[in-house]
């Protein structure tokens, strides 16, 4: 039995395209897997604080010292960190937010980024320490962005899943939402061809 973690980043509940690909990547996932563990966390309905003071100083101060803002801010980044040190498959439904993530998505980054815990510092650098999980990154974007410079979505989420020791990413994008007609069913329809090749 695999677990996978999925996580929700679009502001939207109707209408949204990366909910729609989360809710066929499920689908399919279940139907291939059906003993799977699927855990889904919806970074809208239930945002995660950004990177603060707080949070800086659960990290950081002995147990003695962290007052219980620190406290409780330091057992969120432990809670979000646990879910995704148990995963084996990690998903991020990510729509494009002004070329990038959304802020809701960096936040979460921001809480399981943790040196000693994800990564660690060596003699030759940093080293990731989720090694053997797979991701997939959904995406849905109003252009057509994939390969061009102002796409800073792919690049970025590669290196900060590189960066935790993830290297099996695989990007399903859903491109030309906006420009309608035959461009957003053209990339409906490559987005779901490639997701019914993942399961």
């Amino acid at each position: 039995m695999s677990r996978v973690l999925i996580i929700e980043s679009s502001a939207r509940q109707q209408d949204s395209v990366s909910r729609q690909l989360t809710q066929t990547f499920i689908r399919q996932w279940q139907t291939a897997h059906p003993n799977d563990q699927i855990t889904v966390r919806d970074l809208a309905v239930n945002p995660v604080p950004h990177l603060d003071i707080n949070l800086l100083g659960g990290w950081m101060k002995p147990a003695e010292q962290r007052n219980d803002i620190e406290q409780v801010s330091l057992e969120r980044s432990n809670q979000l960190t646990d879910e995704l040190l148990a995963a084996d498959v990690l998903v991020m439904a990510a729509p494009m937010y002004n070329f990038a993530i959304p802020s809701t998505l960096k936040a979460w980054l921001d809480h399981v980024l943790r040196a000693g815990v994800t990564f660690k510092y060596t003699d030759t650098g940093p080293q990731g320490l989720l090694s053997g999980k797979r991701a997939y990154v959904l995406t849905a974007r109003g252009g057509i962005y994939a390969g061009s410079t102002a796409d800073h979505q792919e690049p970025y989420l590669r290196q900060v899943m590189g960066f935790i020791g993830i290297h099996d990413v695989t990007f399903i994008h859903a491109e030309g939402m906006n420009l309608g007609g035959d461009f957003q069913e053209k990339g409906l329809s490559q987005a779901n061809a490639k997701l019914s090749q993942v399961a």
